[in-house]
């Protein structure tokens, strides 16, 4: 941009910081090396100091991710309401369902274009519940405004098609997943282990993961190949309908079912631990912890539904089980130890070489890259 140009406001709005810190790196990155305005608007978590450092501005914003209380909701969206109204930006970007519909219905009253990123449509398509009819309905009203609406997969964009949720469908865009940054999430050879077989989890502890699968799987396949080891990595009671409490791990863990590591910065040293990764979801966008394992040259197991189908080739960079169902899972985690671990390395390459060709962060980028030109006549 020239310097005698006003900058660049974007504004990144989500339902949690930290999913912006992890998954928008390589977009956050770009902006701010252009000299872009970049705010983050989301709940306040230990991400900010993060995101700061990265050169954002990060304001604290309500969203009740657990509530369906409307007047939760209309609090959030006369926030986002005010605060475009305030930071008047070029462009923003909405991610998650409550930032998707309030902001967009926000960004519209405030005079301001921006794009929804659906990514994953969690349980208002996995539920049949009123709550979730009641926000497709909602969506169905919000998605009249954005310029552009992103989705991650095609089960998702299909999705959204059939139940006629997309006023202008012509405004709709496959994305094919955000990416993974493959310097950052380098191959590293299988470790060599003879005593032990790691398998791990990765992810918001959710029932809607597939976590009582995976736990029910250990317990019936703990006496048989006492070397299995089932790991849990991320944030446990986190503010969705579907959390996992404290008090489920620490039972699990008492049982001698899994080992439950925390949440961390920086998952690589427990994907390059992992002999397998495993994410039994009922639903994905396109699931960024099998992108990165796929990455690192781990074989991985997942459900065999929107999201993951997109990541994993059945039987070539891992194996599809059916969703919901511990003793589909169990058999596969069975097929895994029982495979040779020169088969296991095959597969473990051959996702490697899946991620580079379909998933590189570096396209997703440019994707971001157009559609500013496109909306802002950014030249960047």
């Amino acid at each position: 941009m020239k310097p005698d140009h006003k900058p660049l406001a974007i504004s990144l709005v989500c339902n949690t910081a930290w999913a912006i810190y992890t998954y928008r790196h390589g977009l956050i990155k770009m902006l701010v090396s252009k000299g872009a305005e970049v705010t983050v608007l989301a709940p306040r978590d230990r991400t900010f100091p993060l995101l700061e450092q990265m050169g954002c501005r990060c304001v604290d914003l309500p969203v009740s991710s657990k509530s369906t209380n409307p007047r939760d909701d209309l609090h959030t969206m006369f926030s986002l309401y005010r605060l475009y109204r305030t930071i008047k930006p070029n462009l923003v970007f909405h991610y998650t369902i409550k930032p998707n519909i309030y902001g967009s219905v926000a960004a519209k009253l405030a005079g301001v274009p921006s794009v929804a990123v659906t990514t994953g449509l969690g349980y208002v398509f996995i539920q049949k519940s009123r709550a979730a009819q009641v926000a497709k309905q909602l969506y169905r009203f919000a998605f009249r405004f954005p310029r552009e609406v992103w989705f991650l997969n095609r089960d998702d964009q299909a999705a959204f098609m059939n139940e006629r949720l997309l006023a202008h469908p012509e405004r709709a865009r496959l994305l094919h997943g955000e990416g993974v940054d493959l310097d950052h999430f380098a191959y590293q050879s299988l470790p060599e282990k003879k005593s032990e077989f790691i398998f791990v989890l990765i992810g918001r502890l959710l029932w809607d993961k597939g976590v009582g699968e995976y736990v029910e799987a250990a317990r019936r396949l703990r006496t048989k190949y006492p070397q299995a080891r089932f790991q849990l990595l991320g944030p446990v009671g986190v503010a969705n309908p579907s959390a996992i409490s404290q008090a489920d791990v620490d039972a699990w863990q008492r049982e001698g079912l899994i080992e439950y590591l925390g949440e961390a910065h920086d998952v690589r040293p427990h994907i390059a631990n992992a002999d397998c990764v495993v994410l039994p979801s009922y639903r994905e966008g396109v699931p960024r912890t099998l992108m990165e394992a796929s990455a690192m040259g781990r074989p991985i197991i997942a459900t065999d539904v929107p999201g993951c189908r997109e990541v994993v080739a059945d039987g070539v960079t891992g194996l599809l089980c059916e969703a919901r169902s511990a003793e589909s899972l169990a058999a596969k985690l069975a097929q895994m130890l029982d495979m040779s671990a020169d088969a296991r390395r095959a597969m473990g390459e051959n996702g490697r070489h899946k991620v580079a060709a379909e998933f590189d962060e570096a396209a997703v980028v440019e994707r971001y890259k157009d559609t500013l030109r496109t909306w802002t006549g950014a030249s960047l």
